[in-house]
């Protein structure tokens, strides 16, 4: 009988550097999207008489990078969960980043018409489907490769590289605004931040490249190997044995999926639309908060470790739906601290949902299937949250020029994560190699 060892520290870690790295190039991309839908496309891709009717067609294509997600989280799932996790997360990142280069030699809808919008909604549909495939694949190889008592620190780093890529984003369009005049801006500097994608695609991939496949899916692959079981579909066996616990993942993903792109991507059209400040303090704002998020989501995916996932998970989603009503006053104040600072606390309280989201979902399935059943739960409710929320925002401040209603639709959001964490089991000591399934 041979004795498995875990990876020591250092292999842990290799790992979830290049996790991190790739999975910042990936969001840098996707997040990229999402600033200049607020800034850039509603002016030069949906050219509207009334700016806020321009940045809600905007946000309908960039809502459809959501519609492909589960589609990419059920594909790359399945070949994930064949094949392994670290071929399918090299796939995704040159996927995405090919898409978001070409989006950055786009003609406008001046010069192509109704083709521009077209275009860019395609290359929209395929950054969608790449990143439907990355989280699941990024967060399991760390998940898997680190040992059960520092799991959710160390699968909170792949979901730090979130607001790491979204800072990364928000600082390259910061400072060419400030650098160049609006014209200039609008009319080439805005596709620098698409171009540069190119550059950072093969960085992520010279890291990532370099990992190894996860010992706990080479495991269970030689084990189903033997028992003749490595042909089934891992769908289908998700359906039929995991129903609840993808349930579980929609519910607890909502309120932090919708927490997030309010306060990342909707703040700019408020603060920059609505309010009519200057662009570059609503970006300046972004950045700021985005490096504090940064900081919290590993601290509170270490206390996961200690007192569980569902109790952080819990300070999140409440603490959330409470800061929505105070978010939006503090934003109209006008003042640069003030709304630096609500972003902030906002996204500090995301972080306590996000930080242990990893190793959480994670924890729900067994190997055969994680890919699969997390990528599911995961991308699923992306498509009602996260893809709709700076729609309904957008639609909500036109219909009834106040911020109230948004702030109610948030709560209400946060009730419903509230309600799928507290019915669902702790997870934070489970044996990933254990199958646990219902």
């Amino acid at each position: 009988m041979t004795t498995k060892s875990a990876p020591g520290r250092s292999s842990t870690a290799r790992v979830v550097v290049a996790s991190l790295v790739g999975t910042t190039v990936e969001w840098y991309d996707f997040f990229l999207y999402g600033s200049a839908a607020a800034l850039v496309f509603n002016k030069l891709f949906f050219p509207a008489h009334d700016p806020l009717v321009g940045t809600m067609l905007a946000f309908i294509t960039y809502a459809v990078g959501f519609i492909a997600r589960p589609l990419g989280g059920l594909v790359f799932g399945h070949y994930g969960d064949r094949l392994g996790r670290k071929k399918l997360l090299v796939l995704s990142l040159i996927m995405m980043g090919g898409a978001t280069f070409l989006i950055g030699l786009l003609p406008t809808y001046q010069a192509a018409g109704v083709v521009a919008p077209l275009l860019l909604t395609a290359l929209r549909l395929v950054q969608g489907f790449a990143i439907g495939g990355e989280w699941g694949g990024a967060v399991l190889i760390v998940s898997e490769h680190g040992s059960a008592r520092h799991r959710g620190f160390w699968a909170s780093w792949p979901q730090a590289g979130v607001p790491l890529g979204n800072l990364l984003g928000t600082a390259v369009l910061a400072v060419l605004a400030a650098v160049q005049t609006e014209e200039a801006f609008l009319a080439w500097g805005w596709r620098v931040a698409f171009l540069l994608s190119g550059v950072l695609v093969l960085i992520g991939l010279w890291v990532r490249l370099a990992v190894a496949e996860s010992p706990v899916f080479l495991e269970a692959a030689s084990k189903a190997a033997e028992r003749g079981e490595a042909d089934k579909p891992p769908i289908l066996e998700v359906l039929r044995r995991y129903r609840s616990e993808v349930l579980t993942a929609m519910g607890a993903r909502f309120a932090e999926n919708v927490v997030y792109y309010v306060l990342t991507s909707f703040v700019l059209t408020y603060v920059a639309v609505f309010l009519e400040l200057p662009r570059g303090l609503a970006l300046n704002a972004s950045l700021i908060a985005a490096v504090v998020h940064f900081i919290s989501i590993p601290l509170w995916g270490a206390l996961s470790d200690r007192i569980g996932r569902r109790p952080v998970y819990l300070v999140g989603a409440i603490g959330t739906g409470v800061w929505a009503f105070a978010f939006f006053t503090m934003l109209d104040t006008r003042s640069f601290f003030v709304i630096t600072f609500a972003t902030t606390v906002g996204l500090v309280l995301h972080g306590a949902m996000y930080g242990p989201q990893a190793a959480y979902f994670a924890e729900l399935f067994g190997t055969r299937v994680r890919y699969s059943g997390a990528s599911i739960g995961y991308q699923l409710a992306s498509i009602v949250a996260g893809s709709l929320a700076p729609i309904i925002a957008t639609a909500l401040l036109a219909g009834f020029g106040s911020a109230v209603p948004i702030s109610i639709y948030v709560a209400l959001c946060s009730l419903v994560t509230i309600i799928a964490v507290v019915r669902s089991p702790e997870t934070h000591k489970r044996d990933l190699s254990a199958d646990h399934g219902v």
